[in-house]
C-alpha cells in the first residue's frame, strides 16, 4: 500500500515524546533518524542512544491528511517546528532488500548464499543463509573478516564457540568447513532462533548447540573461539571468552573499531599470542593462538 511519511525535527530530550506524539496520530511505524550524520557505534546493554539532533519520522496510510498532525506540532513546539511531508514509492521493501542480497565469497572456499538465491559454485563451501532479524550476513565488514578467518583454517573435527552467533553464520560456516561441533552463545532469544532455522536449512542442526548465556556450558574447552560482537562486551567479558579456549586454542575477536584495537589487543594479550590486526573498511579483526 502507498505511504506519507512526516519527519519532525526534534533533539535527544524530546526524540521519544515526539515519537509517541506520531504514535497517538495514528503513525504505523516510528524511526529515529540522525539529522547530523554523526554515528553512535557502541550503545550498553540496554540504552538506545539518540543523536544530539534527530529526525523522528511517522509512518501513514497515503489517505491520512497530514495537516491536522503538522499543526498539533506546531502547537506543541512552535511555529518554527522542523518538519517535512513525504510521499513514499509502494514496495514490498523485504522483496527490496532480498533482491540486493547476492551471493558473496569469503576465502578460497567458502560462500555465503541467500537462500532464496541459487549458489553459483556447488562445489564449494556453501552456507546458505536466511538471517531473519538476526545479525550477521557476511555484507558487514566485521562478519566479513571473521568467514575470511574461518575458511583459512584447519577445521577438521575441531569444536568452535561462537560468541554472540546472530544468524548463526560463523558457527555454521565453520561446520561446512569441518568443524565437528560448534556451540553458539547469543543475548538475543531471537538469534538463538535464527541461528536453528539456519543450522536446519544447512543439514547442521544436529551438530550447533545453541545458549542465552545463563544457560551456556561452563566447562568448554574449544579448538577455536569467535566472537563478533562490539568492542564495550568483549572488554567486559574477556575472562568469560578466552575461558571457553584451550591451551594452544585459536580465537578471533571483531566488531571492533581501529581506535578500540590496541586496548583489546593488551587485555586479551593476557592469555594469547596476538597475530597483527586486520583492518576492512575502519573495522578489525583481533585474532591470536591461546598460551601454552
Amino acid at each position: 500500500m502507498p505511504w506519507i511519511q512526516i519527519r519532525i525535527n526534534a533533539t535527544a530530550k524530546t526524540a521519544d515524546k515526539v515519537s509517541n506524539m506520531l504514535l497517538g496520530r495514528g503513525a504505523q511505524a516510528v524511526t529515529f533518524m540522525d539529522a547530523k550524520d554523526v554515528p553512535v557505534y557502541e550503545p550498553m546493554p540496554g540504552e538506545t542512544p539518540l543523536w544530539g539532533e534527530t529526525e523522528v519520522m511517522g509512518l501513514f496510510d497515503a489517505e491520512t491528511d497530514p495537516a491536522p498532525t503538522i499543526a498539533f506540532f506546531q502547537q506543541i513546539f512552535g511555529e518554527n517546528v522542523g518538519y517535512k511531508v513525504e510521499q513514499l514509492e509502494d514496495k514490498d521493501w523485504v522483496r527490496e532488500w532480498m533482491d540486493h542480497f547476492h551471493p558473496m565469497q569469503f576465502g578460497e572456499r567458502l560462500w555465503i548464499c541467500p537462500s532464496w538465491r541459487d549458489v553459483p559454485n556447488p562445489d564449494a563451501v556453501n552456507v546458505m543463509l536466511d538471517p531473519g532479524l538476526a545479525f550477521g550476513t557476511g555484507t558487514h565488514p566485521t562478519t566479513a573478516l571473521c568467514l575470511q578467518w574461518l575458511d583459512g583454517l584447519d577445521l577438521t573435527g575441531k569444536t568452535v564457540v561462537d560468541f554472540g552467533c546472530g544468524s548463526g553464520i560463523l558457527g555454521i560456516a565453520a561446520l561446512k568447513l569441518g568443524a565437528a561441533r560448534v556451540i553458539g552463545i547469543d543475548i538475543d532469544p531471537q538469534a538463538i532462533q535464527a541461528s536453528h532455522d539456519n543450522a536446519e536449512r544447512n543439514g547442521v542442526a544436529g551438530q550447533i548447540e545453541l545458549y542465552l548465556p545463563a544457560d551456556q556450558p561452563q566447562d568448554v574447552e574449544a579448538d577455536v573461539v569467535v566472537a563478533n560482537i562490539l568492542a564495550g562486551p568483549l572488554r567486559e567479558l574477556a575472562p568469560l571468552i578466552a575461558g571457553h579456549g584451550k591451551p594452544g586454542s585459536l580465537m578471533a575477536l571483531s566488531g571492533v573499531l581501529e581506535s578500540q584495537a590496541p586496548e583489546l589487543e593488551t587485555i586479551y594479550g593476557q592469555w594469547f599470542e596476538m597475530d597483527p590486526t586486520a583492518v576492512k573498511e575502519e573495522w578489525c579483526r583481533l585474532s591470536g593462538r591461546k598460551h601454552s
